[in-house]
């Protein structure tokens, strides 16, 4: 059926042009059959043989446009033949699961968890946090008993 439509659509087309241009030009130089006294079809009576064929064709020009796009928009999901090819292209990747939050969360009874990042505390003033290059690093002490 629509190659039919598209078949009458463009025969249309091509008789449309082929009148326009046969009509007598008014002024501008682009009809074929203007100008001139003598010619194939002359008179006022071939006018409006011309003006109505004209008309006619324009109708089934706009009426044959409606019906393909019709068909066209009935026809499937709305994308185009080339969406659909650049959509047969692509890779399907499958998309990330993600993991269930609730099994990640701590349960609220137990204690926060505290490191040494997390517990600052603020510099007292006067001191530095870093050793100065003068100053030598104390050693680490061990652990001793005391002497009494």
């Amino acid at each position: 059926m629509q190659a039919v439509v598209l078949a009458i659509h463009l025969i249309t087309c091509v008789a449309l042009v082929v009148l326009v241009l046969l009509q007598r030009s008014e002024g501008g130089a682009l009809g074929i059959g203007g100008g001139g006294g003598g010619g194939l079809m002359t008179g006022r009576g071939a006018a409006t043989v011309l003006t109505r064929a004209t008309t006619v064709l324009a109708a089934v020009f706009f009426t044959t446009s409606l019906t393909l796009a019709a068909m066209a928009a009935s026809k499937g999901d709305g994308m185009t033949d080339a969406e659909r090819a650049a959509q047969a292209a692509q890779p399907v990747t499958p998309e990330p699961v993600l993991p269930d939050l609730g099994t990640l969360a701590p349960s609220p009874s137990a204690p926060p968890v505290a490191t040494e990042d997390a517990v600052a505390t603020p510099p007292v003033e006067g001191t530095t946090t870093e050793p100065q290059a003068s100053e030598p690093v104390p050693a680490p002490q061990s652990p001793t008993a005391p002497q009494n």
